[in-house]
């Protein structure tokens, strides 16, 4: 609700020394389900805040004593942020104008004819609150992710042990299960340090999202974007509003997202990267692809159903790039496999869709099992590789069939 504030009804203080006018401002916002007092003076006003800084004050501008003015100034040396809403007469619109310098937040004439108009007033300005905190809210978390990356990035430069150690606790631990997907990743590295990358996360009680992403080039600078990808990711998903209908619930507009702000981290580096939110609702994935190859790959049980190979330009390369979203049914046997194009230089072949086509006939001879093909490659007894080579599989499981 609008009144409330982190769960509690909003405490508003009405200052008027008209009884009457007073008791029917209590009264009618009390209805509203707030929780109000009211006083007379000025002086009472103060004694109040400092006992209990309410969320919200209505001032009346001509009292004894403190008239409103006074005790505007008062409030906003005890607390700048207070929003107060000046009560004025009607022929008193001079003292009004120059209360909104003075800082108040909004102003309200009397005799108040309609009550709705004070409500307005209440709401607007809570609702300004509001948003205030989540702002501020978001810049903290902001400034702490930005404070993780500098801290990841400065210890990737320092100490390249130290850089592979903090780049694998970035990584998700596999095997893992989120609601009805068990997930698993392999990742051959051809340096020290890799640019390939792969995530999952819960998005709600019925969705998760994941990707893979392929950093261009190889090394420590590919590697530091992995790092900022990771980060990225966790931005999106700590934004206000990124609930079960946030950002990251969308796979084009994240790659939006996400190409808009590498394009002004980056300057000469870029990704590929496939990203997809499964719904168990009614099982399905939605996704959207950056440049992805080879193309990631639906089965069920041993029988290939398509090659996911709608995409669209690599991210973090072209400010006015666009994403489009794809959507495909998911039986209930299903099984999405995917591998970066560091693959492809294990295979022959005169073009990468010939290449393609060897990956999948290749897949196909181990029964779509990744580590059955990490077995027929020998990827595991190669001392070197000419590329990051990475494996994400994503699999229903059979007790949710």
């Amino acid at each position: 609700m609008e009144q409330e504030n982190q769960g509690r009804a909003a405490f508003i203080l009405a200052v008027e020394d008209e009884a009457a006018v007073r008791s029917a401002m209590v009264a009618y916002l009390e209805d509203r389900d707030y929780r109000v007092a009211g006083v007379g003076s000025g002086r009472e006003a103060l004694q109040l805040c400092a006992r209990e800084l309410p969320d919200l004050v209505l001032c009346d501008l001509r009292m004894p004593g403190m008239d409103g003015l006074e005790l505007l100034s008062e409030l906003q040396g005890m607390a700048p942020e207070l929003p107060v809403i000046i009560v004025s007469g009607v022929n008193r619109m001079e003292d009004a104008i120059q209360a909104l310098k003075r800082g108040a937040w909004d102003y309200v004439t009397k005799p108040i004819l309609d009550m709705e108009i004070l409500d307005r007033a209440v709401r607007r300005a809570l609702e300004r609150v509001r948003l205030q905190r989540e702002n501020r809210a978001h810049l903290e978390r902001q400034e702490q992710l930005n404070r993780r990356l500098s801290a990841a990035l400065e210890r990737l430069r320092q100490d390249e042990q130290a850089a592979r150690t903090l780049q694998a606790s970035l990584l998700p631990p596999s095997p893992a299960r989120l609601g009805p997907w068990r997930f698993r990743r392999r990742i051959f590295t051809s340096l020290y340090l890799s640019g390939d990358f792969v995530d999952w996360f819960p998005l709600g009680r019925d969705r998760t999202g994941f990707y893979m992403a392929d950093v261009s080039g190889h090394g420590t600078a590919s590697a530091l974007v992995t790092v900022m990808l990771k980060t990225l990711f966790e931005r999106y998903h700590q934004s206000p509003g990124a609930g079960e209908e946030g950002l990251l619930c969308s796979p084009a507009a994240t790659l939006a997202a996400l190409n808009w702000d590498l394009c002004r981290l980056l300057d000469d580096k870029y990704l590929t990267i496939f990203y997809g939110v499964l719904d168990a609702r009614d099982d399905r994935l939605v996704y959207a692809s950056g440049g992805q190859f080879p193309y990631p790959l639906q089965a069920e049980g041993e029988r290939l159903i398509r090659r996911l190979d709608d995409h669209d330009q690599p991210v973090g390369l072209f400010d006015d790039a666009g994403y489009r979203e794809f959507t495909v049914a998911l039986g209930r046997t299903a099984r999405l496999l995917m591998v970066s194009d560091g693959i492809l230089e294990l295979l022959t072949g005169d073009g990468r869709e010939s290449r393609m086509e060897q990956l999948i006939g290749r897949l196909e001879q181990a029964g779509f099992d990744c580590d059955r093909l990490i077995g027929m490659l020998q990827l595991e007894q190669r001392e070197e590789l000419p590329d990051d080579i990475a494996f994400l599989t994503v699999q229903r499981e059979p007790g949710d069939a």
